[in-house]
């Protein structure tokens, strides 16, 4: 069973501010223009897009931890 409260909180809330610097560092990657706030704008594509550079850079920081 998961422990999820069915929100979108970080389980530690000083989390969201190094959350928000790590999605728009993601977005100027892959040259997605975030701006603070709401970014329903944005094409599946494009949020896609920093989602999985997101992810890219949470698996290399993991690999690099084990070496």
């Amino acid at each position: 069973m998961s422990n999820s409260t069915g929100s979108n909180r970080p389980v530690v809330a000083s989390a969201r501010e190094a959350l928000d610097k790590f999605k728009m560092e993601a977005a100027q990657q892959v040259g997605v223009n975030l701006k603070q706030g709401y970014n329903g704008d944005l094409t599946s594509r494009e949020a896609g897009s920093v989602g999985g550079q997101m992810v890219k850079k949470m698996i290399e920081a993991y690999e690099n931890g084990m070496k």
